[in-house]
């Protein structure tokens, strides 16, 4: 991936290097102000939400979470560890609000209880479903066209909701398709 990222910098170069000389550095400059500022914006957007994940925590919000979605969770995920289920659960609640950034740690600590356990099953869903995450609420890409001056920046949320919908239910499909038939196949032999 780095390589292609070099290739297109360096294509990218050469083009206004020959094209607009004069805007070189210019341009240069102004792309690495608006990294900037993107980063430093995602930077807030997470400080905000791990904070309240955080106090959530501390709160004793995500075992009360973890305990309305234990039923669901347990079923789905095939598994009985409390740890793992209040772990799930801020997971998805994090992916809920559209802030992955924040639902990472949930999941890493989710995935090493689940191995404990030795439910393959469990983690391996647990990463399809996080990275197709169903959004109820894209916070991120809000505030990032928020910040970015848009005039009308709530009108993406009809449209990712339907996409991580039918994005999720696919790729769950497909996990417990190959699952089966993986398991069918074993079993011929």
């Amino acid at each position: 991936m780095n390589a292609i990222f070099t290739a297109v910098f360096l294509a990218s170069l050469i083009v206004i290097t020959v094209v607009a000389p004069d805007k070189f550095l210019s341009t240069l400059l102004g792309g690495g102000e608006k990294a900037a500022a993107t980063a430093l914006t995602l930077f807030c957007i997470y400080a905000v939400w791990m904070g309240l994940s955080r106090l959530a925590e501390k709160s004793g919000f995500s075992r009360v979470a973890a305990k309305g979605l234990k039923p669901l969770s347990r079923r789905l995920f095939k598994t009985d560890n409390d740890a793992a289920l209040e772990n799930i659960a801020m997971n998805l609640s994090c992916n809920l609000l559209g802030i992955g950034g924040a639902a990472t740690p949930y999941a890493v600590k989710a995935i090493g209880e689940l191995e404990k356990d030795g439910n393959d099953f469990a983690q391996k869903l647990l990463f399809v479903i996080n990275a197709t995450s169903v959004q109820l609420i894209p916070s991120t890409v809000i505030a990032l066209r928020t910040s970015a001056g848009s005039g009308a920046a709530f009108d993406i949320f009809l449209p990712s909701l339907i996409c991580t919908v039918i994005s999720t239910a696919v790729a769950v499909s497909i996990f417990v398709g190959a699952r089966k038939f993986s398991r069918k196949k074993r079993a011929r032999r």
